[in-house]
């Protein structure tokens, strides 16, 4: 019991040597990343850069000892950065300290509702956030936080919106104030990343960059020319100490809560799950994932840490460096901690350009080409919902943007099982196959006295007046020489009383007309609903058949069948045989 709610038990019994050697080589590794991302990240919240290295150090602790993935990297990312920041910047707070105070106490927000689901298991609601919607919501994400990061680059100051129209009118407002000194030295700084990425994945850059930066600001002395730097740095390790409880703010505050904590967990669960596939030693548990991200996001908030989740490019990192364990995550935490404790002085001629084009070069990965042009060859409809959703992201909000898209997929989801498919079957020649006559037309028998039609999907409320008038415009197609329809049901597996209620409407009007209706092919769940809600005393015992060759053979012509035919084809938890 113990290990289902600490999973860290289930691996430190066995804890090794190698073990060891991996973890530290990859955690090590993680935590050199974390510094200059975490502080980035911090910038991208709206937050001072030393938060970033506070929110890197308590969660990813916590995470190790209660999550199921053993390689999923916890800490800052820009995705809930952005959305923290755009959710916080709505309420149009006075100063940094009312706007730390409210980002704190969000994170307490969003960890009680992912413990919170967790603990009720509701980790199924991620599947609500299609990756159209997420493709498009990205996307557009990664364009807004590159273009909030430029002020950095420019050296100006413009006003942040999560609104393409305004923050693009910010930008051109303060183009008078640009500095050229932090114009050129961002455009290079920008260039190297690119550069050293291309040579090789396995250069630490953003480390790199983030001394090279120092160097150069603290030999050349740039921060008289104008370039900006991080500066004083508090030293130490974050206090305990509660976040502050804005019980007048909790009415905005629980809606960006939910959606970052959704969002969230959703980012991670999607890693997690990909990073799972190359290891079989164990396996996720998607409600234990929301309750680690929950404790770890709320005992962060008590170390002075915002909103985290799993980091993509930190957990390939972590993997491919040879993590076996969450011990690679505690000591990332470790380095961390001793960068807090003793080498923040160094960062204070850190220039923020650095970090400015860091964020600009790691967030234009995001943006996604492929996959929108894979949908506009394929399926049209879910290119329409991605563009939708980008669209909304970029004009309306972050926030706006993604639950209105989570709205739209559920309509289409709603649409497309309200009109299902439907397919009018003929005998393939020669066999007991019957198939989809527009698929198999040469191929195919179709007797003008028999309509045999297969409906693929569930019967309820929302499609069963399609269902009625598909079915009459055959009918009608068919002529005044049709006696018989077969219903293949072998998709069907639920029919709602309100459905229920329509096919008795329709066998007693068929039957009035001289034609008989036959079901063929009802799975158990489907025939227990025929017997329970007494249609098959409508329908008639002798019209319900187990494969459509059978029901098309015995529509004139019924012969006695054999006790197993009758068990198999009539088996019913309402009825026993």
């Amino acid at each position: 019991m113990l290990k289902r709610y600490f999973p860290f038990l289930s691996w430190i019994g066995n804890y090794n040597r190698s073990l060891l050697y991996g973890d530290l080589i990859a955690g090590i590794t993680v935590g050199i990343m974390l510094v200059p991302q975490g502080m980035a990240y911090a910038m991208i919240a709206g937050m001072p850069p030393i938060y970033g290295l506070y929110a890197s150090l308590v969660p990813p602790f916590i995470y190790a000892l209660t999550g199921t993935s053993r390689q999923l990297a916890v800490g800052p990312v820009a995705m809930d950065s952005l959305l923290v920041a755009a959710g916080i910047g709505a309420l149009h707070l006075a100063g940094i300290e009312d706007y730390i105070a409210a980002i704190l106490f969000l994170t307490l927000l969003i960890g009680s509702v992912q413990l919170l689901l967790g603990i009720l298991k509701m980790g199924f609601f991620v599947n609500f956030l299609s990756k159209p919607v997420i493709s498009g919501f990205t996307s557009a994400a990664a364009i807004l936080i590159g273009l909030g990061q430029l002020k950095h680059i420019l050296g100006t100051d413009f006003e942040q919106s999560s609104k393409i129209y305004e923050l693009i009118g910010n930008i051109i407002g303060s183009l008078g104030q640009i500095n050229p000194n932090s114009l050129i030295f961002g455009i290079l700084a920008a260039l190297v990343i690119i550069i050293l990425n291309r040579v090789s994945k396995k250069i630490p850059t953003p480390l790199l960059m983030v001394v090279l930066g120092i160097l150069i600001v603290s030999i050349f002395h740039l921060e008289t020319l104008g370039i900006r730097v991080v500066g004083d740095i508090p030293k130490g390790l974050p206090t305990f100490q509660s976040p502050p409880i804005l019980w007048d703010r909790i009415g905005q505050l629980l809606p960006i809560a939910i959606t970052v904590a959704l969002f969230g967990f959703m980012e991670s669960i999607s890693i997690a799950k990909t990073v799972e596939e190359r290891h079989t030693e164990y396996e996720l548990d998607a409600n234990q994932e929301l309750r680690a991200l929950g404790i770890s996001n709320i005992l962060g908030s008590f170390f002075h840490s915002f909103s985290v989740s799993g980091s993509f490019s930190r957990t390939a990192v972590n993997d491919q460096a040879g993590a076996k364990t969450g011990m690679s995550l505690i000591f990332s935490a470790l380095l961390v901690a001793g960068v807090l404790l003793f080498l923040t002085p160094l960062f204070h001629n850190l220039p923020t350009v650095v970090l400015g084009a860091i964020i600009i070069v790691s967030v234009f990965g995001l943006i996604d080409i492929k996959y929108p042009l894979v949908l506009w060859k394929n399926r049209k409809d879910e290119f329409l919902l991605l563009t939708a959703t980008f669209l909304m992201t970029l004009s309306i909000g972050l926030i706006e943007g993604i639950l209105l898209g989570v709205l739209l997929s559920l309509l289409l989801l709603v649409y497309r099982i309200s009109n299902p498919h439907i397919a009018i079957l003929g005998r393939i020649k020669g066999t007991n196959y019957f198939r989809n006559i527009d698929r198999f037309s040469e191929e195919v028998e179709v007797d003008s006295d028999k309509l045999i039609l297969r409906f693929d999907a569930q019967l309820y409320f929302g499609n069963k007046d399609y269902f009625k008038k598909q079915l009459y415009k055959q009918i009608e197609k068919k002529g005044i020489g049709l006696k018989a329809i077969v219903l293949n049901a072998e998709a069907i597996n639920y029919i709602d009383s309100s459905a229920t209620a329509m096919l008795e409407r329709i066998i007693l009007d068929l039957r009035e007309k001289g034609i008989k209706f036959l079901i063929a092919g009802a799975i158990g769940p489907t025939r227990d609903i025929l017997y329970s809600s007494g249609l098959i005393d409508i329908l008639g015992e002798e019209n319900l058949f187990v494969q459509t060759f059978e029901a098309v053979d015995g529509c004139f012509d019924q012969k006695e069948r054999s006790m197993i035919q009758k068990k198999v084809s009539l088996q019913s938890k309402s009825k026993s045989l």
